[in-house]
């Protein structure tokens, strides 16, 4: 039962990571710090999509739900949960390469409205 919810948790937890990466940017309007940890992050997904490295998150949920009694999967996060939703094909080394391309562009444009938001010239 632990198992379970620990491999749930961990899914809620890689989803809201995925949010983050691709939004956070604009918490830096309120809190500008945010950006000590979002930099990191988008660099960090970015890097697992276009090397197409799996997260060290689903090996750790893999083995929660194997713990639990439950099939693993093979694969990554995205693979398996997200890519079913958004694709029907299996993943492929072209579409996580894609996928770190919308990361990377996403938060060019995030940061770039920002600069011009916070440094831009102003009126008047």
């Amino acid at each position: 039962m632990l198992s379970r919810l620990a491999a749930d948790l961990l899914v809620v937890c890689h989803f809201g990571f995925i949010i983050f990466v691709l939004i956070g940017g604009v918490l830096i309007l309120k809190w500008r710090r945010v950006v000590f940890l979002h930099l990191p992050a988008v660099v960090w997904a970015a890097l697992i999509e276009f090397q197409g490295w799996i997260c060290p998150l689903t090996p750790l949920e893999q083995a929660f739900r194997m713990t639990a009694g439950e099939a693993g999967y093979t694969g990554g996060f995205i693979e398996h949960y997200l890519l079913p939703v958004i694709y029907p094909d299996a993943l492929t080394h072209e579409i996580q390469s894609v996928l770190g391309a919308v990361v990377v562009a996403i938060n060019l444009a995030v940061y770039g409205w920002l600069l011009l938001r916070l440094y831009g010239v102003k009126k008047g």
